[in-house]
């Protein structure tokens, strides 16, 4: 398939992204749609003639040529969604785009993808959150994606540079400069251990509307989309309300009452818009992730020598179920409701037991 007109389609006007990859499903190749049959095109489903007649072929592939040149000076990638390189999990969105220009070395396929999003006025606490929760990614086979704005975007950019966990940063621009530019150096670092994505072509302006429409993106190419810290208005929501459309999962970190860049993620909270999270463990466990080098768990657990009597019991017990219900451990143990509430909190403290969802709990 030719990339000239892979390019050109992106071109034509009142041709969006669905109505693109229809026109290419039907006629089987990006090539055949400029062969010029007018008859053919008013075939597809959602073209009519009025379409037709401002479609303007000619000017579509001048401007293609043009894009065609400048990808191949810089060495950037155009990935049709028919590519095996596009996202996988973007691709299954109704309104990806037809193609992206890419740059950088990330798998854009990665076995698992987490978008970070939030205010671009990131307070300590948002940014000591970002350097925890991917502290917490290193261990799983990951890849972050985010906006490469100011504020969480450009701080969970940064943490992974600094921790080698691959990242990508999806602009509402063209390859042809970098919005903000106060993020020009942390872009460059990044096409070494990750890489730069937009729908857009060159000469593109970050234009407002474009921001919410890259949103799509950053949240269609993720197994779940964390909100770190946001305002009740802003695109970190409205990313969230994208991620919530294509059934993808969201969280988000709960903030304190009546901070202003909290109030978005508790908003999230209490609408049951996203999953509230404090670690990379809720996320991991509901996503049923696991750790890269993962062993299996031991049969014999190391107690403590002082361990009371109550949760040694409790912990003989899992040894054998495996997992219960606290309604059965109450049965087993022949405790009162109260002091078994207490001793398995306390043991889930101290990390000798996890808490599943249904108050059910395991050993670990």
């Amino acid at each position: 398939m030719s990339l000239l007109h892979q390019i050109a389609l992106t071109n034509l006007k009142n041709i969006g992204a669905t109505l693109s990859k229809t026109i290419v499903a039907y006629f089987g190749d990006a090539e055949k749609v400029f062969a010029g049959n007018e008859k053919r095109l008013m075939k597809v489903p959602g073209i009519g003639e009025k379409t037709v007649a401002g479609l303007n072929f000619a000017e579509a592939l001048r401007k293609a040529e043009a894009e065609a040149k400048f990808v191949e000076k810089h060495n950037i990638d155009v990935l049709l969604y028919t590519d095996p390189r596009y996202p996988k999990r973007l691709k299954n969105c109704p309104d990806a785009p037809l193609l992206l220009y890419s740059r950088g070395k990330a798998n854009l396929n990665t076995q698992h993808v987490i978008s970070i999003v939030g205010t671009r006025n990131a307070t300590d606490y948002g940014k000591l959150l970002c350097k925890q929760l991917i502290e917490e990614l290193q261990q799983y086979n990951v890849l972050i994606v985010s906006g490469l704005a100011l504020g969480i975007d450009v701080a969970a950019h940064k943490e992974c540079l600094r921790l080698n966990v691959p990242t990508i940063g999806v602009l509402g621009h063209g390859h042809d400069r970098l919005y903000p530019s106060q993020n020009k150096q942390v872009a460059e670092k990044m096409l070494e251990q990750g890489g730069i994505l937009t729908e857009y072509p060159s000469g593109t302006r970050p234009d407002r509307e474009k921001f919410p429409a890259r949103n799509r993106i950053v949240a269609g190419m993720a197994d779940a989309t964390i909100v770190v810290e946001a305002s009740i208005k802003g695109g970190a929501l409205i990313t969230a309300e994208i991620a919530n459309s294509y059934n993808r999962d969201v969280y988000a970190f709960p903030g304190r009452l009546g901070d202003e860049f909290s109030e978005g993620c508790n908003f999230l909270i209490r609408n049951n818009k996203a999953g509230l999270i404090t670690c990379m463990a809720d996320v991991a466990y509901s996503l049923g992730w696991e750790k890269n080098d993962s062993v299996k768990p031991k049969e014999q657990l190391a107690l403590p020598i002082d361990l009371p009597d109550d949760e040694r019991l409790i912990l003989n017990i899992l040894r054998e179920y495996k997992t219960l219900a606290i309604d059965e451990l109450t049965i087993k143990t022949g405790m009162p409701m109260s002091q078994l509430a207490m001793a398995l909190l306390n043991m889930e403290m101290q990390g000798f037991i996890t808490s599943l969802p249904g108050k059910v709990y395991r050993l670990g």
